[in-house]
């Protein structure tokens, strides 16, 4: 934990008269955004009257990328009060439920989102859900006008942010992140006052905020907001705010790769951009077209483990753990560090069933700090006094980690357990695979079978026979990694943050829809469309066998 808190940051840029944020054709200099934030400061302690001293001094925000976010994150940190990222692509008992779990005592939403929590019990008075555009905000606003920053502000143990995980696997959960802890994340990132950092990526997500939102207030960069990602329009606001940087996460780089090429495309002044869980493919074929070279690397919301890409470049490879950090692959049933993997000479990984383990941080300085209101699954997270972070990986004997997915992505058939993420990089290179989710669903005799979801490029479709002579001919393909199905989507599911949901993928398991699926009837042979016949017969196959029955949700 940082001895610096968000607060001292802001505190430090009140005097900057250099540009700290642009949007849609307006700017405020560092002095200008500090004032804002102080102004939100007041705003938020006055909110409080009436609360018990000991509750929660939490606000839910459900914004775009707009100013008033990054004034409210000012604002908290100065105020002493946590910022709840309200994811909007959620709804509903979903939504309602996050609000309630985080004991919210107050939600700033704006017009568009406002009526997503119309007739929804969030466990406050309608009269504390209050619109940015509405009169009252800025009745709020003007009354705390003359708001300075104040010259304290909290330890580095407040509370700063709960940010939501993915929910990728499971239901989401809110992490704690305290001032200390994001106060000295954006000293890792090598930014001076002349950077313009780029930030599309939604503010309610740990990526924006820990290499974009933190970095800038730690080096005095500028922030250029986009309300929201667009991948038509990401190159031209690149060169409107003259752009030295960007972030992104799970599948944006594809998206961006998606757009007509056009002579301009290397015209910007990007110096590196940041995009982890981008797929191989995608960096190399992003960098080769925009000139601009990728970092990647490994991270999450909990903040408990990072790894840093290597220098060389290896395909696949995620890297070293960032400073000295006790990192390791281990078999999460025993605890012991799993062996170094071993390849053949076509790279094809010969010992995945005992080489792939989980990554858990073994030393004592755990900087995952819990979930709010679930102990349970903190718990589990630090259980043994290790941090257990729910990806899978493999190591060569250099040391470098791979990924292998996460763990509910192993597959085991015929009895050998392997990972997903290694059959989705060698998937991937088929040039027209868009986006790709490898999975297991059942076998009606015993143990998996390999399921893929594609996402084709735009203007191909999919040739079964010369996928299956794709396949034929890589070499370091596992004897037994073959898809025995094939889903082709018109997009693969993705969460709020564009990371990959394999989970409805799993729930919809073969059925004929959504999608045309196609199967290999007998493995190793052509792929074939799949039919209502066929799935017909495969129901009485797993009931021949008294095994769980066709299309049930996996547990």
């Amino acid at each position: 934990m940082s001895g610096r808190t968000i607060a001292d940051l802001v505190a430090a840029r009140a005097g900057d008269e250099t540009t700290g944020l642009l949007f849609e054709g307006r700017s405020w200099t560092w002095k200008e955004v500090a004032h804002e934030c102080a102004v939100r400061a007041a705003v938020l302690h006055a909110s409080r009257a009436g609360f018990a001293d000991d509750a929660p001094f939490h606000v839910g925000v459900l914004l775009d990328n707009v100013p008033e976010y990054v004034f409210l994150l000012g604002g908290a940190a100065l105020a002493g009060a946590a910022v709840v990222g309200i994811n909007p692509t959620r709804r509903g008992e979903e939504v309602a439920h996050d609000i309630r779990h985080t004991d919210c005592g107050l939600v700033v939403t704006e017009n568009a989102h406002r009526p997503a929590l119309d007739g929804l019990d969030l466990g406050i008075d309608t009269d504390r859900i209050v619109t940015v555009e509405s009169d009252t905000w800025r009745a709020w606003c003007d009354a705390h006008s003359a708001a300075r920053v104040p010259a304290a502000g909290p330890g580095p143990e407040a509370l700063f942010v709960l940010i939501f995980t993915s929910g990728s696997t499971g239901a989401p959960k809110a992490v704690r992140g305290t001032q200390g802890r994001y106060g000295g994340m954006g000293e890792r990132m090598p930014f001076g006052s002349d950077d313009v950092l780029y930030c599309s990526m939604p503010l309610f997500h740990g990526n924006a905020l820990a290499s974009n939102f933190v970095p800038a207030l730690t080096t005095g960069a500028t922030i250029a907001l986009r309300r929201k990602f667009s991948a038509s329009e990401f190159f031209a606001d690149l060169r409107a705010v003259d752009a030295t940087f960007f972030n992104t996460v799970g599948r944006a780089l594809s998206y961006v790769l998606a757009t007509p090429p056009s002579p301009d495309d290397r015209t910007h002044h990007v110096k590196f951009a940041l995009a982890p869980e981008s797929s191989p493919a995608d960096v190399a074929a992003f960098s080769e077209r925009f000139g601009i070279p990728i970092v990647g690397g490994y991270g999450s919301s909990e903040g408990a483990i990072i790894i840093t890409p290597v220098r060389d470049g290896r395909p696949g490879a995620l890297g070293l753990p960032a400073g000295d950090a006790d990192v390791a692959v281990v078999d999460p049933a025993t605890g012991a560090e799993c062996p170094r993997a071993e390849f053949d000479e076509n790279g094809r990984l010969l010992n995945g069933g005992v080489a792939i383990g989980e990554i858990v941080r073994r030393d004592p300085r755990l900087v995952f700090e819990g979930y709010y209101n679930n102990a349970e699954a903190t718990e589990e997270r630090n259980r043994n006094g290790w941090y257990w972070s729910g990806d899978l990986g493999y190591r060569d004997h250099d040391g470098i980690f791979y990924f292998a997915g996460r763990t509910a992505d192993w597959i085991r058939v015929d009895g050998e357990n392997f990972a997903a993420a290694p059959i989705e990089r060698i998937l991937g290179r088929h040039p027209d695979v868009g986006a790709v989710a490898v999975y297991g669903v059942p076998d009606p005799i015993t143990g998996d079978q390999v399921m893929a979801a594609i996402e084709l490029r735009t203007g191909t479709s999919f040739d079964a026979e010369e996928f299956g002579r794709f396949l034929a001919g890589q070499a370091d393909l596992g004897t037994k990694w073959a898809p025995r199905f094939v889903r082709i989507v018109d997009a693969i599911p993705v969460t709020g943050a564009d990371k990959i949901a394999k989970l409805p993928l799993r729930t919809a398991q073969w059925s004929p829809t959504p999608g045309d699926v196609w199967w290999q009837p007998t493995r190793g042979a052509g792929y074939e469309r799949f039919t209502e016949a066929d799935a017909a017969a495969l129901t009485r196959a797993f009931e021949d066998h008294g095994r769980t029955a066709l299309l049930t949700p996996p547990p």
